[in-house]
């Protein structure tokens, strides 16, 4: 519109198309215009540079770092300490700890001090890879760079301890230090407790008087989450049902921890009513589908149904969100020891026939790749139909599932006969094709089966 008409864009018009392309995600374009605006000798904001650096973060985007700093400093645009912070943390998430280092030392040519949280973003890095050593070493810089642990620093710290002795020491250094105890201190020592097998030390935080009354919830819905993860479910269901007593809602992680370690076959109306209490519709999904896989494993197929019908009507409009979890749906029924192939075919007929939803590949493939574990030809024949009839050709890996289910069964004359279809110009096709010969062999199906050698029956190669 501006280039119809012949006027050179404002500042204030640039930021505001920056910012709308921020809250689609659409971190490629904001920086698009960035681009259009610095060569039209106009300076983007500190505020734009750090909201497309959080966009980045929001949509997986970290790569996008290496992009951002090199046109800060091409264009000497005022990054401001919220900045780095941000550059860090996008580093460390692609793990360049290298990068997120030299960040470090280029504060000093901006004017710029470290800050506890440009530090806690690589102790986090450390953490998540399970480097404890490369985490401590952090704690260590800060020091040597007068820069003070901050609450999140020991926060981060009690999180990961593996022992009593650690969890003492780094609360009492916090509090020493003048540290505020915020509800993330008391939410670690929970995680840190539970970690240590210490769940009566655990249950005893939440009675903390220090926790403000408006976190005792969140603190609380933290120890069901502890609880749960560690097997502790019996307990955990105690602590929600004092949180529910109170008035209080639990918090939807908590509840997903739930749904996923509540596995008895008798839970489905406790984990049905658990469901209905989220109302984050991200969590809402990922309960749902693993409510789904819970009634896939007690084949309770009318619940599984239900439950595709919500999500299909709650989330009708994002069809890839869609297809996703049903892909995951498909592939936990393939990975299933034993599968249940006749109920994931109860599934396809279900999404295909009452929600008149497409197949997709993802779904089409897992459930072959169960009719392989199941040496069920009888059923990997039906599924190989429903490619033809949802309109998607064969490709390499739906021929190699279809090879493995004829070896599996047994029927070697069809396995040569799909071979000969085959693409085979891959070199890892070929290497794929020579595994299956090896592990689907006569004998090596005997041996399996516990079935004695026979040599003089076994058919040659």
């Amino acid at each position: 519109m501006h280039a119809k008409l012949e006027i050179t864009p404002s500042s204030a018009s640039y930021e505001k198309l920056i910012t709308y392309s921020c809250d689609l995600l659409k971190v490629h374009v904001a920086l698009d215009v960035v681009e259009q605006m610095v060569q039209g000798e106009l300076v983007p904001s500190t505020e734009t540079i750090n909201s497309i650096l959080h966009t980045c973060e929001e949509s997986y985007e970290f790569n996008l770092v290496r992009r951002i700093y090199p046109m800060i400093c091409h264009h000497n645009l005022k990054p401001n300490s919220e900045t780095f912070r941000s550059m860090i943390s996008l580093n460390v998430k692609i793990k360049d700890f290298d990068s997120a280092y030299s960040l470090l030392d280029d504060l000093k040519e901006m004017n710029l001090m470290p800050t506890a949280s440009m530090y806690n973003a690589i102790m986090a890095g450390y953490f998540r890879k399970k480097d404890v050593q490369g985490a401590l070493m952090v704690l260590k810089e800060m020091e040597q760079a007068n820069v003070k642990p901050d609450s999140q620093t020991f926060s981060y710290l009690i999180h990961n301890c593996s022992n009593e002795e650690d969890i003492i020491k780094y609360y009492e250094q916090l509090k020493s230090a003048g540290g505020q105890i915020t509800k993330y201190v008391f939410m670690a020592l929970i995680n840190a407790y539970t970690t240590c097998g210490e769940f009566e030390k655990a249950r005893q935080v939440v009675l903390d008087a220090e926790i403000p009354v408006k976190s005792r919830s969140e603190v609380k819905s933290a120890l069901v989450s502890a609880l749960a993860s560690h097997g502790r479910t019996s307990d955990a269901i105690i602590v929600y049902e004092e949180i529910k007593e109170a008035g209080c809602n639990l918090e939807p992680r908590a509840v997903i921890a739930l749904i996923e370690h509540l596995n008895s076959e008798g839970e489905l109306n406790r984990l049905i009513q658990l469901l209905e209490e989220v109302h984050d519709p991200d969590y809402w999904m990922d309960g749902c589908c693993r409510l789904i896989l819970h009634c896939v494993r007690f084949k309770q197929l009318s619940s599984a149904t239900d439950l595709l019908k919500q999500l299909k009507d709650k989330f009708k409009d994002d069809e890839m969100a869609m297809e996703y979890h049903f892909s995951e749906i498909f592939c936990q029924i393939a990975t299933t020891d034993p599968p249940d192939v006749q109920i994931g075919l109860d599934l396809l007929q279900f999404i295909k026939d009452e929600l008149g939803l497409p197949l997709s590949r993802k779904c089409l493939d897992f459930l072959l790749g169960a009719c392989v574990n199941a040496r069920d030809l009888k059923r990997a024949h039906l599924i190989w139909k429903e490619y033809e009839n949802a309109g998607l050709p064969y490709n390499v890996l739906s021929y190699l599932w279809m090879y493995k289910a004829f070896l599996a069964s047994g029927n070697r004359k069809s396995a040569s006969k799909l071979l000969s279809k085959m693409p085979k110009d891959d070199p890892h096709v070929r290497f794929v094709i020579q595994a299956c010969k090896q592990t689907y062999t006569i004998p090596s199906l005997q041996k399996e089966r516990g079935f004695e050698k026979d040599k003089r029956h076994t058919p040659p190669a």
